[in-house]
């Protein structure tokens, strides 16, 4: 998911009781909830390797005890300064140990094994989210390095905010209220909507899960192709838990259809046109066959079983002046596309430079010339 679901999914963990147990549980627990994603740092060396490590080795249950203990460990400096400058101030009027004994006097104490729980829950709950979406992760890497993907959650769902919003606006608002009224303040306030929103993004999560399971059942007893299918995927839209974007692979071809799993009996439940929605295999060229062993290559059909590779001819990229050569020889375009992003609501899609596509500049069929992904070059 978005880094801000991540945060939101993070304060609302640590406003679901964590904060009871320790000081500093809700800080910690949303910065736990995004530490995973670090790794777009990688960004700094180009973005062939940015997807490359993108969620790597962050992104799994090997690092996720890991992330937790740094984030806990800033938090240990973090107090561990705190305490220094309030001492340093109270110098020469009382000793240390006083003002650690005052320090925890009319606030919460520090418990490290419930902060390190806490920070452990919300990096865990950074995988989960980032399993339910079609980008997918790597949970078993280095020692699997497999793609898995629930893709029954689209990356970026408005219904969540509502959600965290009501979690963490609701308890303010009644507050002022009760401060309105002259009510004491009461500690903790808010532990009630953060369960709230996340047993409702979990039933969210159930139900898309299982509507993502019908509409492939729909698709697979539909007779949407005459060709045997090899493979189906079903890809989330936002909001609606009820609409998919369907692709299927036969031998040839690849047909795109529109899945209502709402009423799966109609018969414009799957809605495709052969006219338009079907995209014939492109011819496997000299040039694609280079391209793949690139790095662009390697790594792209490594993270997607879904890559439409096209050699689209002498075709400059915008990012990257093609290569300029002596008599004799030529120079020609293979471009990278994902199907599973081929929606009509984004710009570009697979018959063209749609999100997450790579290309790569091949010469002679055979030598590269510089490859890139989107408007980024690698260098």
């Amino acid at each position: 998911m978005e880094p801000l679901t991540h945060f939101l999914t993070g304060a609302c963990i640590g406003r679901a009781g964590f904060n009871r147990k320790t000081r500093y549980a809700t800080v910690v627990a949303v910065l736990a909830a995004e530490a995973a994603d670090i790794d777009i740092l990688w960004g700094f060396a180009g973005p062939v390797e940015e997807l490359k490590h993108h969620r790597a080795i962050t992104h799994t249950l090997v690092a996720a005890p890991v992330m937790a203990g740094i984030v806990v460990g800033v938090a240990w400096l973090a107090h561990r300064w705190r305490n220094a400058r309030r001492m340093n101030e109270q110098r020469g009027t009382e000793l240390a140990g006083a003002v650690e004994g005052s320090a925890g006097r009319g606030s919460q104490r520090v418990h490290w094994g419930w902060l390190y729980a806490t920070a452990v829950v919300a990096a865990l709950s950074h995988l989960a989210l980032d399993w339910m979406n079609n980008y997918g992760l790597r949970p078993f890497y280095p020692f699997n390095p497999r793609w898995y993907a629930g893709s029954f959650m689209f990356i970026v769902e408005p219904v969540l905010y509502v959600l965290f919003a009501l979690a963490l606006l609701m308890p303010w608002l009644l507050g002022m209220a009760d401060r309105e009224m002259g009510v004491r303040r009461q500690p903790f306030r808010g532990r009630g909507w953060a369960v709230f929103a996340l047993a409702a993004f979990a039933a969210v999560g159930c139900l898309r899960w299982e509507e993502h399971r019908q509409a492939i059942s729909m698709i697979n007893v539909a007779d949407v192709t005459p060709e045997p299918i090899i493979n189906i995927a079903a890809e989330p839209y936002p909001v609606n838990p009820f609409r998919w974007h369907a692709i299927i692979e036969t031998k040839d071809y690849y047909q795109t259809a529109e899945v209502n799993s709402w009423d799966a009996g109609a018969s414009d439940a799957i809605a495709t046109d052969p006219q338009t929605d079907i995209l014939y295999k492109p011819a496997v060229t000299p040039a694609v066959e280079a391209a793949k062993q690139t790095l662009l290559g390697q790594v792209y059909l490594d993270w997607t079983h879904w890559a439409l590779v096209r050699d689209v001819g002498q075709q400059p990229e915008p990012a990257l002046k093609p290569p300029v050569l002596p008599p004799g020889r030529t120079w020609t375009t293979v471009t990278f596309n994902d199907l599973r992003f081929d929606y009509s609501f984004l710009p570009g899609g697979s018959r063209s430079r749609g999100p997450l596509s790579g290309w790569v500049y091949i010469v002679d069929g055979r030598e590269e010339a510089g490859e890139g992904m989107g408007d980024q070059v690698q260098r």
